[in-house]
């Protein structure tokens, strides 16, 4: 039986010549992002802005204007609605009550559960979140240094472990992953909760496992063959670890689309940050990671052995003192 080959051998396509296509998509995806997370916003959930959330299915589409008249006349404090995946299902945000008192708020739940059974025969309440100000503002600050350190710490091993410049490279790539991830939920304002924060960390992660597979090529071919174009090197090193890169996105992608069709809503804001990052990930590998290198000034020369080359020089000065002429 053949191995099915999604990526044929000897495959040479001329990424490198993109590259300055690449960078500007990228600006241009970014700086978008950046404006859509200033102008729109994420629509943090309970998790971040505190408050009491009670999702709700009803039998039938219903007016969120009229469901909203109906939450606020219960005195309950101001409520936010939102359609969460399906017309009939409806998330409701409201204060918390004054009082801290962990039957306050049960009361406050059993009062607009009460009402909406009243009025709306046959709904169902699939789940019912509490956090408190104290603990969202914990979690966002927790959330943001997670983030962040392990962009750092990415970038700092990535340098270790070859060079300034693939640090750099790194570091831009995935802040642009992390940027138009974000900017997808704000454009499309699905709820950003402590789920979308652990899909964020994994975007981080699959992206630098992606961009250190092909800088550790670039590295071998570097040594390898010194006398090799940069540009040349540099779409043969993502060219032979092509194979790799598309079944492994392509393996993610396949799993991650069977828990977005069957895996509920309660999933569907995490594995839609997974998808989109993936393939945000795989572009900014393949396309951005890579070519930079070439504009900081990676050459054949980054690599080559100083202590052989010292060597070599002394073995040849040494040859010439004894060929001279006393």
């Amino acid at each position: 039986m053949r191995l099915l080959k999604l990526v044929p051998d000897n495959t040479n396509i001329g990424f490198v010549k993109l590259r300055w296509i690449a960078f500007t998509l990228t600006g241009l995806l970014t700086l978008a992002s950046v404006a859509l997370l200033g102008i729109r916003g994420l629509n943090l959930g309970v998790d971040f802005v505190g408050g009491l959330m009670v999702e709700t299915e009803f039998q039938k589409p219903v007016s969120l204007d009229e469901l909203r008249r109906d939450v606020d006349r219960l005195g309950v404090g101001e409520s936010s609605l939102q359609q969460f995946g399906q017309t009939n299902v409806v998330s409701i945000r409201l204060p918390l009550p004054e009082s801290t008192d962990e039957g306050a708020t049960n009361q406050v739940v059993k009062k607009v559960q009460g009402a909406l059974e009243a009025k709306y025969p046959g709904v169902q309440f699939r789940r019912t979140d509490t956090v408190s100000g104290k603990v969202s503002g914990e979690l966002i600050r927790t959330g943001v240094t997670a983030v962040v350190l392990s962009i750092i710490g990415i970038a700092l091993f990535s340098w270790f472990r070859f060079e300034w410049q693939f640090g750099f490279s790194t570091a831009v790539a995935i802040i642009h992953d992390v940027l138009v991830t974000m900017g997808f939920f704000a454009l499309t304002q699905i709820e950003f909760d402590l789920s979308i924060v652990a899909a964020v960390l994994t975007i981080v992660g699959y992206s630098i496992n992606d961009k250190i597979v092909i800088d550790d090529r670039i590295r071998e071919n570097l040594r390898k063959y010194r006398q090799m174009d940069m540009r040349a090197l540099v779409d043969l090193s993502v060219n032979e670890t092509l194979p790799r890169t598309v079944m492994t996105s392509l393996t993610l992608l396949l799993a991650l689309g069977s828990l977005l069709l069957f895996g509920g809503d309660v999933i569907r804001g995490f594995t839609a940050a997974m998808m989109l990052g993936i393939l945000v990930g795989t572009y900014s590998s393949i396309y951005v990671s890579s070519s930079l290198l070439i504009s900081l000034g990676v050459t054949a020369k980054s690599f080559a052995p100083k202590t052989a080359a010292t060597g070599a020089e002394r073995v040849t000065k040494r040859e010439n003192n004894e060929g001279a002429v006393p």
